[in-house]
């Protein structure tokens, strides 16, 4: 891996500073997943509601590689997960209790900058160690990353400004980590999303089990399940027509459900491995979006997925965004705050969650014919 300190402060000044975000995800091992090929999930949430997904060729001494961008950033220079043609791919979560320290918020929120450094130039999991042992500090995060490579390691990198805890995914019993919004190497009783990651592991237990996770299991379960681990109950399935939006896996705020889907793992890579790995991609809020598998190849992106409406938006995204709209409907300046669930799901069958659950489906089963 080449790479100087100072291309990244150069990249650093250059990049615009976003709001830090949520999100809810996991790193699924070879051994805990039915097809035998290891996952990376996010369920991203964001300010940045309007995503996009685009390929990026191999500039010298690079590699190419696709990622999810926010739809506003024309350069594509802050990717918030992604894959690389040596099957590497990376994803993070924002951390709220990891930092404590005075750097200047103008110096923070550069996650994205750091990943898609990482999808240009590192190959494995412990070229990512690598990176961010080598770059100059203060790196301008708090954030769990996740990773992993062709040879089947993973591991979650509980990271701020100066330091990084690395949790390895062959440590994990299970065979699956899953990471919210505070990492476990910081200080306790802090950070978010203490009750997503529970709902986590209740979604994921019994598959688990049977060594039976799968992609679809991320983007049409947990992307778009209602259980509150709290309540111990599953909110759809109530008579409620409206919730309110809280501590839900699938929030107001998610604007992606991505999950990367790796290959067997291999004794020696290739460096070419990303090509056979898959990035099922949902944009928008993901129980009104459409799954769609993405590729590391020039073609491998398709053009809805991709910003190309004159507001540099992308098609798959605006017509979720669309969906979600009658979602969020409640009145008197509380559209984000309530959930309108007939708009999901009802007896007519006609809910967006229902007719696109089905939609989603039939696109697993034909891709895998």
């Amino acid at each position: 891996m080449n790479l100087t300190k100072l291309s990244f402060c150069i990249i650093l000044a250059a990049s615009a500073h976003g709001a830090a975000s949520g999100c809810t995800s996991a790193i699924v091992s070879a051994r805990a997943s039915a097809s035998g090929r290891p996952l990376l999930w996010k369920n991203r949430d964001t300010s940045q509601l309007d995503n996009k997904v685009a390929y990026i060729p191999a500039a010298s001494g690079e590699m190419a590689y696709v990622a999810l961008f926010n739809a506003s950033d024309r350069d594509c220079a802050e990717a918030w997960a992604g894959m690389n043609e040596a099957g590497f791919a990376v994803m993070n979560t924002a951390s709220y209790n990891l930092n404590d320290d005075s750097v200047a918020a103008k110096e923070m929120d550069r996650e994205g900058v750091l990943m898609t450094l990482a999808l240009k130039h590192c190959r494995t999991v412990n070229d990512f160690e690598e990176l961010l042992t080598s770059l100059p500090k203060p790196l301008g995060v708090e954030a769990n990353f996740g990773v992993i490579d062709a040879c089947g390691d993973g591991a979650y990198f509980e990271t701020g400004n100066y330091n990084f805890t690395r949790f390895n995914l062959e440590d994990a019993e299970s065979g699956v980590l899953v990471r919210t919004n505070y990492s476990h190497s910081g200080r306790p009783g802090e950070g978010f999303g203490q009750i997503r990651e529970r709902n986590a592991w209740h979604l994921l237990t019994p598959h688990m089990e049977q060594s039976a996770i799968t992609p679809a299991l991320f983007t049409e379960g947990l992307s778009c399940s209602f259980y509150h681990d709290l309540y111990g109950a599953d909110m759809l399935t109530g008579s409620d027509e409206w919730i309110v939006d809280q501590d839900f896996i699938p929030r107001y705020t998610t604007s992606a459900s991505i999950v990367i889907e790796g290959v067997e793992p291999v004794e020696e890579s290739t460096g070419h491995e990303g090509r056979d790995y898959v990035m099922w991609t949902k944009l928008g809020y993901p129980p009104c979006a459409e799954v769609t598998p993405v590729r590391c190849d020039p073609s491998g992106v398709m053009a809805e997925l991709q910003g190309i409406d004159k507001d540099g938006t992308a098609p798959l995204c605006n017509r979720a965004l669309e969906r979600k709209r009658e979602v969020f409907s409640a009145p008197d300046g509380n559209r984000a705050r309530y959930v309108r669930l007939p708009a999901l799901v009802n007896s007519l069958g006609t809910g967006y969650l229902t007719t696109l659950r089905k939609l989603n489906l039939e696109t697993y089963e034909h891709y895998h014919r």
